[in-house]
């Protein structure tokens, strides 16, 4: 699995930590973390809640991402905006159990984590518990079990609701204010990381082209 880490502008100096959580459970497991900054305070390209989503929506329905953990001060406007986006299906994970759940429930896509708010002591601790109960057991399969076809059912009814209420990606690229999806994918390491990652065409063209 491709995972990719995005965090925004208030968070960025976490970047470290949150990284190393992840590339902690997630490499073991066999999957790939790809880092998408924002990498420090400092950065020259700063990534705003809305422009995580944004960023969610290139990289999972360009298939340069599979799984997105994302994230900022409460988790909460991440969500929204990664929510936003066509084919993306993002939870707020404060602790384990909200992860499990998710991921044996929802079966989502990305996540989004509160950075600030309650980010203390050992909290990277909570970071690697979470994101175990994300990768470590196959996503779907329900909880209670006994529940498990209806869970599955009510996932499909909510992405075909989705898919009747949002545009596809490449029309979303097209319409939305070209700056701001210019400022989106200007980081540093973007191109390094998706274009290689990258499955469909038609989205990395036209990103490439900007």
């Amino acid at each position: 699995m491709k995972i990719a880490l995005i965090i925004e502008n208030s968070q960025a100096a976490k970047n470290a930590i949150i990284h190393d959580a992840l590339t902690s459970v997630a490499e073991p497991l066999g999957h790939q973390v790809f880092n998408y900054g924002m990498y420090t305070a400092e950065d020259s390209v700063s990534l705003t809640y809305v422009m995580n989503g944004l960023l969610t929506g290139i990289l999972l329905n360009s298939g340069a991402a599979d799984f997105v953990v994302t994230g900022c001060g409460t988790g909460m406007g991440s969500m929204l905006a990664a929510n936003a986006m066509p084919g993306v299906f993002c939870g707020l994970v404060i602790d384990p159990t909200d992860a499990f759940l998710f991921s044996q429930i929802n079966d989502g896509n990305a996540i989004s984590m509160p950075y600030a708010k309650g980010f203390g002591w050992a909290a990277e601790l909570n970071l690697q518990d979470c994101y175990r109960k994300i990768f470590e057991n196959e996503g779907g399969v329900g909880y209670p079990k006994e529940r498990a076809a209806i869970m599955a059912k009510n996932r499909g009814i909510l992405k075909d609701l989705k898919s009747a209420s949002c545009r596809d990606m490449l029309t979303v690229l097209k319409t939305v204010d070209q700056d701001l999806l210019k400022a989106t994918i200007a980081g540093e390491k973007f191109a390094d990381l998706f274009y290689p990652n990258a499955t469909d065409q038609a989205i990395a063209d036209y990103l490439k082209a900007l």
